[in-house]
Order: C-alpha cells, then sequence, then structure tokens
C-alpha cells in the first residue's frame, strides 16, 4: 500500500494504521515497507511528531 502524500492525509491514515493495527511505527513501517527516516521527516514538515507513549503522531 502506497501512503498518501498529501501531509495531513498521511498523518490520519497513519495514526489511524496505528490505533487500529500496529503496536508501534517500526511495525508499521516493516509491515508497509516505508522509510521511517522519511516518514517522521514528512510529517514534522506538517509540525507532528511521533509519541512512542501515545503511539501516534502529536503536534509539536
Amino acid at each position: 500500500m502506497a501512503l498518501p502524500s498529501d501531509p495531513f492525509i498521511l498523518l490520519s491514515v497513519v495514526n489511524t494504521k496505528l490505533r487500529d493495527q500496529y503496536s508501534n511505527l517500526d511495525q508499521l513501517c516493516d509491515d508497509l515497507d516505508e522509510d521511517k527516516t522519511s516518514l517522521v521527516q514528512a510529517l514534522a514538515r506538517a509540525g507532528y511528531t511521533y509519541s512512542p507513549d501515545q503511539n501516534q503522531f502529536i503536534s509539536l
């Protein structure tokens, strides 16, 4: 599955998958064959950071 390029749609898709299917970001990236660094950077440019404690991307 290709993740969307729009950062806000990407945020919604990733956070939904983290909530419903994956217990952490590493599992999501491994399963979807996504580069974790690129994903984190894309969402950081939109003003979000990954919170391992909450297992979701949150506003900076």
